[in-house]
């Protein structure tokens, strides 16, 4: 593959083994920033019953869900032709734990908003990417799956919170710990290479 300048035909600096290219960092910190409010909004909105409007926070909550869909649907596209390179600082272990994290991370993140759009669909919401561009409804009004789909979406709130915990603990015992540079590997700038 030809370089110049360091960067690729793709026009992006690729994932080494020292950082991540400026597209995945950019990626990485969208999804951390949309998660970040999405559970903020979460949190706030109001208890969803049956009289609930598809209003104010509610609505929120599934634009950013969707942001969120659409946002790692690109990502994960990103990193099909932009393979991450581990360093080799960390036992096998290590690697085999990070790579199961990221994988349910990446599993939970698209899941996720998928199920919530099909809750949104079972009560017959209109979602919305980026607020107005209307999506297809993934059920048909009142369908039971997808009432279903709405409980493992709050389930899965809680299992993607402690996947996170654990990519985070992981980040900060490689800065605090082990200090390497497997945490600046995806902060912005660049890392010295000498």
């Amino acid at each position: 593959m030809s370089k110049i300048s360091g960067m690729d035909h793709f026009g992006s600096d690729p994932n080494t083994a020292l950082q991540y290219g400026a597209v995945a960092k950019v990626l990485h910190w969208t999804v951390v920033a949309l998660l970040a409010g999405q559970y903020a909004v979460g949190w706030l909105m109001p208890h969803i019953s049956r009289d609930t409007p598809n209003e104010g926070l509610v609505s929120w909550h599934l634009s950013i869900g969707v942001a969120i869909l659409f946002v790692m649907t690109f990502r994960l596209a990103w990193r099909m032709f932009r393979p991450v390179t581990l360093p080799a600082i960390a036992p096998h272990w290590q690697h085999q734990l990070s790579q199961a994290a990221h994988a349910a991370i990446y599993l939970l993140v698209v899941v996720n908003p998928l199920l919530g759009w099909a809750a949104a669909s079972y009560r017959g919401w209109d979602v919305m990417l980026f607020s107005f561009i209307p999506l297809p409804a993934l059920a048909n009004k009142g369908t039971p799956w997808a009432h279903t789909a709405g409980d493992v979406h709050i389930f899965l709130i809680y299992v993607l919170l402690g996947v996170l915990a654990l990519h985070i603990m992981g980040a900060l015992y490689h800065y605090f710990v082990k200090r390497d540079n497997v945490l600046q590997r995806m902060l912005p700038g660049d890392l010295p290479t000498d």
